[in-house]
Formats: structure tokens, C-alpha cells, sequence
């Protein structure tokens, strides 16, 4: 079975031959190698480049260890360029060869060299890292299966696949596994043995069981504001341990590193502004988030507001938490200010959107209540809600679109509807 991720091939085959270096990154098992070595080899291979011009190393593979020293991987690799025609240089985790900085420096200075490299953490594009390379790196972010791009492998209606995503997640290799049990310990023993593993030994992380306790508790706070203050006062009311929030703000960083998880910020709308605190923080993969707990809170609400938002990010948007400040008088007559929310405040280029996720809207209380906020930016950008029970994308009476969550997830324009 050949799933096809077109968003981020395309992206490659439009990156060719720009002369710099072609980083794609994610979350260990997104499809990153897969993308490198077989859709976009195939491509190559389709325009007729000859197979001893394209030259492969998967450096985390046992059999290419010895290749990780750079005295070692440099002159095999150039002993191979014979031509002046071009050859393209595939790399798979390129952050295991040492002083790789320099190797990949020393090849795209070569004019027929065209260099495509894979990286599972942001260090490997961190400030150090793009200083070395001198404006010369070209990131694609690479996400796991989007709803559509599940879909178009899945052997069932929307409904049932919607089921299935919810609970195990859009890793490519879920398809590999047939039974709910099979999946459910691929994804508990993936988290266990490699994110866990790879994030302690990374990070020189000292005490694993904090770590654990925080992924539990960010785990079961999808979709809420909080910060590494909150989470020390919470380790310490509900754990009885007492952790420091330049700890827990480590370990956070060191998992957004990972791309195991990431975050939003707040945005305040009229005042134009970031509020660098309390943050939302979303999985990058709601399978893995549901594996961390045992598969004990599968809740449809938090999994929806979740795929929106990381749907969004594959769609290249910046996405923000919106605050919306509106003054008020209370039953005395008293003036207050409220500050109202928009889950995710979209950006990209000139254009924005305000987007709601909400499950169900069962009454006009409910209505009102997730377009309050809306109304209130005092904009005119474009304002949407998102929600399981509609029936067919419409604009209501405040000029508010309201769509389905399969509409917007199976339709990459949904949003300019």
C-alpha cells in the first residue's frame, strides 16, 4: 500500500535544484524517509536520472554506522561523484553524522550536488545550526497522515475512518497493524521506546518519571491554558512532588523539540498583541496523546479541537489562541472587563481566519455562545465555526460560516468557501 503525501512532495519537487539544502523535518514515524527514499526517489527516477546519480544513507540503520564519522562518510561520498552531470544526495537522520553542519556545507558548494536531508528534532535547525549553514537550509515540516490523506487509504466510510483516527492517530504505520490490540501496543510501545527514550537520551534528561508524569498531565489538559507555573502548583497539589517551572519549561521545550507535541500562544486581538502566557499545547499526533494515557480519555470534543488545529498547521498557517477583551455590566451595574476566546486565530500571508471548534451546538444558547467572541473582534476578517452536527458548510445570520468538521478536513479550500 503506497500512501501518497503530495502536499510535501510537491513542496521537494519545487525545491529542486534552488542550491540549498533541502531539511525536511517531523515527529520520528511521520513518513519522513518514505517521502525521501521511495515517493521522491520515484520522481526522480520517472524524469530517467540514472540510479548511481542518486545516492542514499540512512544513517540511524546499523549496517551505516561506521558512516556517522565524517572522515569516514565524506570520502565515500565524494569517490561517487565521477560526472559533472547532477547527482542527488539523499540523507535519512543526518543529525547522527558528526560535524554534519560542515559536510552538508562542503557538498551544496558543488554545483552539481543537490542535497535532501531528514532530521526528527528542532535542534537540528536551531540558531547554531542556521548560522552554519548560512541561509543555505530550506525546511519541509513534515506532519503525520492528514483526515484526507487517511482516508484515501482507508478501507471504510468517513464515519467509521473518523472513528479510527480519533482513537489511533495518523502514523503511517497504523495501517500495518489490523486489530484494535495490535495498534493500541505499536503506539504505547513506540511512545515507551523511542519518543521517551529518544527525548531522555537527547536531553540528558535526569529524572524520567517527571517527565512521564508531565506528558500525563499535558495529555489530559488538551485544549487547555496553562503554563509552567500552573503546572509546578499542580505537581505539587495533586502529585505531592514539587517541581520548579524552569524545570517543567525544559522538559516542555525539550518536547516540543521532539515535535512530539506543540503550542499556541495568546493573541489579543484588539489590542494587538502576544500574551506569552498561560499557552495551549496540542499532540502532534492525537494517537500517540491517547497512547500516553492508556487509551482511558478517547474524548471527541478534545480529539476534534486537536486535528483542527494541527490540520491548520499542514495547511501552513500560524495559529494563535484569540483574546477578545469586551467591557461589560454586571446584574449591580457595575462595569467589568471579560476577556473572550477563539480557539485558533489563523495567519498566513494577508489572509486571516477566526476559527471555533465546537462538537455539537445543540441549542441557540449554545450558538450564541460560541459566536460571541467572534462578533466581538470588530473586524472583518473571515469567521468560522467548526462542529460534528452540521449539515452543509452555511453563512448564518451574523455572516458566520458554519461547516462541518469533515467538510473542512476533505477539502483543502474549505476555508474560502
Amino acid at each position: 500500500m503506497e500512501i501518497q503525501r503530495d502536499i510535501y512532495l510537491n513542496k521537494l519537487i519545487s525545491k529542486k535544484h534552488n542550491g540549498l539544502i533541502k531539511v525536511i523535518t517531523g515527529v520520528r514515524r511521520c513518513g519522513k524517509s518514505y517521502l525521501l527514499f521511495h515517493l521522491f526517489k520515484d520522481h526522480l527516477e520517472e524524469l530517467n536520472v540514472p540510479d548511481d546519480h542518486i545516492i542514499e544513507m540512512a544513517f540511524d540503520a546499523y549496517e551505516n554506522k561506521k558512516y556517522r564519522d565524517p572522515e569516514v562518510f565524506f570520502p565515500y561520498l565524494t569517490e561517487q561523484i565521477r560526472d559533472s552531470e547532477m547527482y542527488y544526495v539523499l540523507l535519512d537522520e543526518v543529525q547522527l553524522l558528526g560535524d554534519f553542519e560542515s559536510v552538508l556545507n562542503s557538498l551544496i558548494r558543488r554545483k552539481n550536488i543537490d542535497v535532501y536531508v531528514t532530521g526528527s528534532n528542532a535542534k537540528f535547525l536551531s540558531k547554531d545550526v542556521i548560522t552554519e549553514f548560512r541561509g543555505r537550509g530550506d525546511e519541509v515540516h513534515m506532519y503525520p497522515l492528514t483526515f484526507a490523506e487517511y482516508m484515501s487509504v482507508y478501507s471504510g466510510d468517513r464515519t467509521m475512518a473518523w472513528r479510527d483516527y480519533v482513537i489511533y492517530g495518523g502514523l503511517p504505520l497504523i495501517f500495518s497493524f489490523e486489530t484494535p490490540e495490535q495498534k493500541g501496543d505499536f503506539l504505547k510501545a513506540l511512545f515507551e521506546e523511542t519518543y521517551i527514550s529518544d527525548i531522555i537520551g537527547r536531553n540528558n534528561v535526569r529524572n524520567k518519571a517527571e517527565l512521564e508524569e508531565l506528558l500525563n498531565i499535558l495529555s489530559s489538559g488538551i485544549g487547555s491554558l496553562t503554563n509552567p507555573r500552573k503546572l509546578s502548583a499542580t505537581f505539587k497539589s495533586v502529585k505531592n512532588k514539587t517541581i520548579s517551572p524552569n524545570t517543567i519549561k525544559r522538559y516542555i521545550d525539550n518536547l516540543c523539540d521532539s515535535f512530539l507535541i506543540d503550542s499556541a500562544i495568546r493573541y489579543d486581538i484588539k489590542g494587538k498583541k502576544y500574551i506569552d502566557t498561560p499557552s495551549k499545547y496540542y499532540f502532534t499526533d492525537f494517537g500517540l496523546r491517547n497512547a500516553r494515557l492508556n487509551f482511558r480519555q478517547v474524548e471527541e470534543p478534545h480529539a476534534m479541537e486537536n486535528i483542527i488545529f494541527n490540520e491548520l498547521k499542514v495547511r501552513g498557517f500560524n495559529v494563535d489562541v484569540g483574546v477578545v477583551v469586551v467591557n461589560e455590566v454586571d446584574k449591580t451595574g457595575k462595569k467589568t472587563r471579560k476577556q473572550l476566546e477563539i480557539d485558533f486565530v489563523c495567519n498566513k500571508g494577508s489572509k486571516r481566519y477566526y476559527i471555533q471548534s465546537a462538537f455539537v451546538i445543540p441549542d441557540e444558547k449554545k450558538a450564541l455562545q460560541e459566536q460571541r467572541s467572534l462578533i466581538s473582534t470588530g473586524d472583518g476578517f473571515k469567521k468560522i465555526i467548526i462542529t460534528k452536527d452540521a449539515l452543509a458548510p452555511l453563512y448564518n445570520e451574523n455572516g458566520i460560516l458554519v461547516m462541518n468538521v469533515f467538510d473542512f478536513l476533505l477539502n483543502q479550500n474549505s476555508l474560502d468557501i
